[in-house]
């Protein structure tokens, strides 16, 4: 089990479900990946929800009526108020923050020039997910723009980023080590907004999808075969959560 203990600034170290029913979303990424749940009462008589991996915080959820289901990935920064001014300055559209989390962090919720949602987060007592890379558990995101070059500069200017260009795609490091992907929407996938898909590790790709459209999913594209990295399938949840799921065969 790859376990964290920290998240370094400009990595990704959380992601968190908004849903519209908690309990239903709950059993379907439950018994999908494996997971189990630790409830954890929030003002206003919500729950949030830690999905665990082998007694590790590996995501979370919590029920929210008044927008979309999304999943939301969160960046690790050491300074939440000056990235979210950086993120001002640099064009993006502050949603909310920033602000405290009890004591368990600082965060502001960021919208990207193009209008894609992330967050960011300076860890207090809680750093982020304690395990990632195994099945069942994040390993990698990536974001979906009609403009690469746009949406690059601004994560490079607020992150400090290096991208690693190659036809189609870039990817992007922290240091020495890969976070993420930047991926042009094209013609053919229609009128999609700009938005962060985070990747969940699975033992399985196939398998995952038939077991996630039993359960009320569905295949919005996949599964396919990425040559020298792995098999992938990107999957809508049956509240309409969007994720994917990926087998790798080289780890990032």
């Amino acid at each position: 089990m790859t376990e964290m203990t920290r998240h370094e600034p400009g990595t990704f170290s959380w992601m968190e479900l908004a849903t519209n029913d908690q309990k239903s979303s709950q059993r379907f990424y439950e018994q999908l990946f494996g997971l189990t749940s630790k409830e954890m009462p929030i003002p206003n008589d919500g729950v949030y929800v830690m999905l665990q991996k082998g007694g590790k915080d590996a995501a979370a959820l919590y029920e929210n009526k008044q927008a979309p289901p999304n999943w939301l990935s969160y960046i690790s920064v050491a300074n939440a108020d000056e990235s979210t001014a950086r993120a001002k300055e640099l064009g993006a559209n502050i949603i909310n923050g920033p602000f405290d989390v009890m004591d368990v962090g600082r965060m502001s919720v960021i919208a990207d020039p193009e209008g894609a949602v992330f967050a960011i987060w300076q860890a207090g007592k809680h750093f982020g997910a304690a395990v990632r890379d195994e099945p069942g558990t994040l390993c990698w995101n990536e974001l979906y723009t009609r403009d690469p070059a746009k949406a690059l500069q601004f994560y490079t200017s607020l992150f400090g980023w290096t991208p690693k260009k190659s036809p189609g795609y870039i990817e992007v490091a922290a240091g020495s080590t890969p976070v993420g992907g930047i991926f042009e929407i094209n013609e053919q996938m229609g009128p999609m907004p700009a938005h962060w898909l985070p990747y969940f590790a699975v033992d399985d790709c196939d398998a995952t999808v038939k077991q996630a459209e039993s359960m009320g999913g569905s295949a919005m594209m996949g599964p396919m075969d990425i040559p020298k990295v792995g098999r992938f399938a990107i999957v809508r949840d049956p509240q309409g959560a969007g994720f994917a799921v990926i087998k790798l065969q080289l780890q990032h």
